[in-house]
């Protein structure tokens, strides 16, 4: 079974290309969450992971709608495999069913944690630990 999970920061944001994504990846169940993943309760992440049972899906639009940081994605990585729940994001081609996969997934998430990283320290601008200009 695959398993849908969306988040949008904002409540003014809007999860619709999210859920579309996922219906279209063939979702069976879709959880969403409509808060900052700087919140550590997000209730429809909850859902999601309670229903998923061994051999089923958790599918993503991007890594990032599913954690707060890299700790948190890889925490969240290592409790699927130990429930042998799968991880799969639409956006970034991971499917940690495969040792390619796996790989993938960790090199994606350091560049998750690094936009978001950049993001926060100069809003709008690239920062590479030195000045511009």
């Amino acid at each position: 079974m695959l398993i849908g999970y969306g988040r949008v920061n904002r409540d003014d944001q809007d999860l619709s290309l999210q859920r579309d994504a996922l219906a279209a990846a063939g979702c069976d169940k879709v959880y969403e969450d409509q808060m900052s993943r700087a919140k550590s309760e997000r209730p429809g992440l909850a859902r999601a992971l309670e229903v998923l049972r061994a051999g089923d899906t958790f599918v993503v639009w991007r890594l990032d709608r599913a954690s707060r940081s890299i700790r948190d994605l890889i925490e969240l990585s290592q409790r699927l495999r130990d429930a042998e729940v799968g991880l799969r994001s639409l956006q970034e081609p991971i499917d940690t069913s495969t040792s390619a996969g796996e790989l993938f997934f960790h090199m994606m998430a350091v560049l998750a944690q690094l936009e978001r990283r950049l993001v926060q320290v100069l809003p709008g601008r690239p920062h590479f630990g030195c000045r511009l200009g």
